[in-house]
């Protein structure tokens, strides 16, 4: 019996790709401790042999793969993608205002974010979640299963801005 490989989602240029395999080959090349060159040319190859990788966005997808593996190596990235945000959920009534909000918010900060809606229950587990709706911002889970308030929001975003620009 072979075991199924759900595909995994990932930032590739200015589009969200689910990629096949992603974790698995991530899991197999993190244990074999090789030089970050080396890790993500294999990991390409990898993604590459399960996925397809339209030829014009090869070195985009070998950027990505790059940041998803020092990411999970525990090596420093970085801020350079800037403010982070993350919400969680199947798409609810809650979920679609804690977005609005998260625009709101946004906008009355004068800032911009990577924002992205997640749906997908495995996807949701990667990322720590039990309870939904969440809000993740810069990869640190902020509330999980409530709704939070304006305030809170507007705090967190405050927060994580002055933290990627004092790094």
């Amino acid at each position: 019996m072979t075991a199924i490989t759900l595909p995994r989602n990932l930032k590739i240029g200015r589009s969200i790709v689910g990629l096949v395999g992603l974790d698995l080959a991530l899991t197999a090349i993190l244990a074999a401790k090789l030089p970050e060159d080396a890790a993500v040319e294999r990991l390409f190859q990898a993604v590459a042999g399960k996925n397809y990788i339209p030829d014009h966005a090869a070195s985009l997808y070998r950027e990505a793969l790059r940041l998803e593996y020092r990411r999970q190596a525990g090596l420093e990235t970085g801020n350079a993608t800037g403010l982070t945000i993350r919400i969680l959920g199947p798409g609810c009534v809650t979920c679609n205002r804690i977005k609005t909000m998260v625009i709101e918010v946004l906008q009355k900060l004068q800032l911009a974010a990577d924002m992205e809606q997640i749906h997908d229950l495995d996807e949701i587990w990667r990322h720590g979640v039990i309870n939904t709706p969440a809000l993740i911002i810069n990869d640190q889970i902020k509330a999980s299963g409530r709704h939070p308030s304006p305030a809170e929001v507007e705090e967190w975003i405050r927060e994580a801005a002055e933290g990627t620009m004092s790094t």
